[in-house]
Parts: C-alpha cells; structure tokens; sequence
C-alpha cells in the first residue's frame, strides 16, 4: 500500500513559505482598499449606527436585499439630505459675515475704536499679537469661500466616494451575520474574546461619534445662548455653526465668538465685548475638556490624554477617517494587549 502523498505544507519550510505569502498578499489587498478607506469607514460606521434600524426593519421584511435597502434609503434620508442643506446654509452665512467683519476690520473700524477708547489699546494689542486678525480673517474667508464652491459643485472623487459608502453600507447591513461567522474563524482567540471584540468596536463607534455629537450640542448651546442674551442676530443660526465647528479638532467656537466679539466693540458695545468674550473662552471653550472625558474617555476606557491623541493623530494620519479609526486603533490595540497578557499568565 502506497503511503499518502506528503502535504507540501508540512514541513517547515512550506508552512514558513505559506505564512511569508499570506502577509504579502494581506499587504496587497490593504494597498488594494487604501484609497476606499474612507468609504470603508463611514459605511462601517452607519452599520454599527443603524444596526438597530436595521434589525426592526428586517422583522417586518423579509427579504435580505430588500431590507437592506430600505435601511440605507432611510439613512440616506435621515442623515445626508439635512446634512447636505445645513452644511451648506451655514457655509453661505459664515462666508458673509466674516467677509463683512473683514472689511470692517480693514477699513479702520478697529483702529479708530482703539483710539477713542485709549484703555482698549491693551486689548487691542493682545488681540492683535495673539491672531492678526487681518490675516486670519482674509485665511478664514478664502477657506470658508473655497469649502462652499467644493461642497456646492462637489468633484467627482467625492461624489464616487459617497456612492461607495453606500453602496459598501448595503452589503454591510444585508451580509454582517456571514461577516462576522468569517472573522470568528479567521481571529486566533476565544469565542468569548471574540465577542468582546465585536461590542467593543461597536463601543468605540458609539463612544466617538455619540460623545463627540453631545458635547458639540453643548457648546453650540452655550454659545447660542450668549447671542441670545446679548441680542446679537440669529443666535440659533450661530449657535449651530458654533456646535459643528466644535465637532472640527483645532478649529472651534472660537471662530465665531471672537469675530462676533469684534463686531460688538466695533459698534461701541465694549460691555457687551467683553462678556462675550469671558463667555466664549472661560465657558465655552473649557467646557469641552469637562465633558468630553464624560462622554467620550470613559465610554472608551481611555484617559483624558489618549483619547484626545487617538483623536488627533488619527485624523493626522488618515484624514478624516482617522476620527474614527485612531480611537479604534487605540481600543483594540489595548483590548489585544489584554487578551496577550492574559493567555501567557494562564501558561
């Protein structure tokens, strides 16, 4: 009797040969995907979102591709449309009042105030040396001029990547249970492990953009507030420009109180000035460091300091889907660290 021919994969060799593969053709598929992954991230991100959605929606249909998309026409709906006009609305309103503010500031209005009002100077000064605002204003109105004539005429990269996102987010929603069976038998850990995985990704998710969402609805709530008392023009408008720009690491309310501050001491309301000014920077701008441990550190399980550098450095990184992927690179990083240590102290 013939002895059975020899695995090519049984000697060391060949599993060495087989591994070396493998890590290259992983390589190759996430060079492959790279320039999908911002589609890939948004549409993994409204899986985990609407998942819930999803499950109500397949109870009353029964069919998966139907089911599917009818859950990504409701978020669709729910989602892009708003977002496209209220983005687009405020784009068109920050341009113009930065514009005026602009010319203002260039015409004299400061400097002929400061003169009036010799104790000013100091302030004047301050605000001066710490943002030259001629500059800053000229750069935040070329940005905001530039972000509207993108997001109004779109390019057509943008466009495919948010056809991408959706199209990618159809097959998430109708195949994830198959997903999910694929990854449990590709990851080395334990079903238990392996669940805890999946909730903490889906923790992740919910930590950055519910957290994030809240405490920008805060700050955009006590800026708008202060308008309101003050009596300055639309403070809902500018309340909600305030709360998305709170959403924008680096930028902030800031680029509308200071103006908006400006403006009150261009007009002789120099009270009024200052109030919004404590207001907006002793308030508003440190409140984020207050809430954001509440709503975003503890849901991650991360310290203040990480979760403000997951943040950053994955938008650094990765663009903007990095604000998702660095706090989610940093979680599983942590969780895989435990899972390690974990099996070598059971050896």
């Amino acid at each position: 009797m013939k002895p059975a021919p020899r695995s090519p994969h049984s000697s060391r060799f060949g599993r060495l040969a087989l591994a070396v593969a493998s890590v290259a053709g992983i390589l190759l598929c996430a060079l492959i995907a790279w320039p999908f992954l911002g589609a890939i991230t948004w549409a993994l991100t409204l899986a985990i979102l609407f998942a819930p959605l999803h499950g109500a929606v397949e109870k009353h249909v029964r069919h998966p591709n139907i089911a599917a998309l009818l859950s990504t026409a409701i978020v669709i709906v729910v989602v892009v449309v708003p977002a496209a006009f209220v983005v687009e609305r405020l784009i068109t309103e920050a341009t113009s009042g930065i514009q005026s503010l602009q010319a203002r500031v260039e015409g004299g209005e400061l400097q002929a105030l400061l003169d009036r009002y010799p104790a000013l100077a100091p302030f004047g000064d301050w605000i001066d040396r710490q943002f030259d605002l001629p500059s800053m204003m000229s750069a935040i109105a070329t940005w905001l001029s530039n972000l509207g004539a993108v997001f109004v005429k779109g390019s057509f990269l943008q466009v495919v990547e948010v056809f991408i996102t959706f199209y990618l987010l159809f097959y998430f929603l109708r195949d994830r249970l198959a997903a999910k069976t694929v990854i449990k038998t590709w990851l080395p850990l334990t079903p238990p492990e392996i669940e805890q995985v999946f909730r903490r990704v889906a923790e992740t998710v919910h930590a950055t953009v519910y957290g994030t969402l809240a405490v920008a609805a805060v700050q955009g709530t006590l800026g708008g507030l202060m308008f309101w008392v003050l009596g300055l023009p639309t403070p809902l408008l500018w309340g909600l420009v305030m709360g998305l720009l709170s959403i924008v690491p680096v930028l902030g309310a800031f680029i509308v109180w200071i103006p908006a501050a400006i403006l009150l001491l261009l007009d002789g309301s120099w009270i009024r000035a200052l109030i919004l000014a404590a207001w907006g920077g002793i308030v508003v701008g440190s409140i984020d460091n207050v809430l954001r441990p509440m709503f975003v550190g503890n849901r991650l399980r991360l310290h203040t300091i990480p979760a403000f550098i997951s943040i950053i450095g994955g938008l650094l990184l990765f663009g903007a889907p990095g604000f998702i992927l660095g706090p989610l690179a940093a979680t599983m990083t942590m969780l895989l660290v435990e899972f390690w240590t974990r099996h070598e102290a059971e050896k």
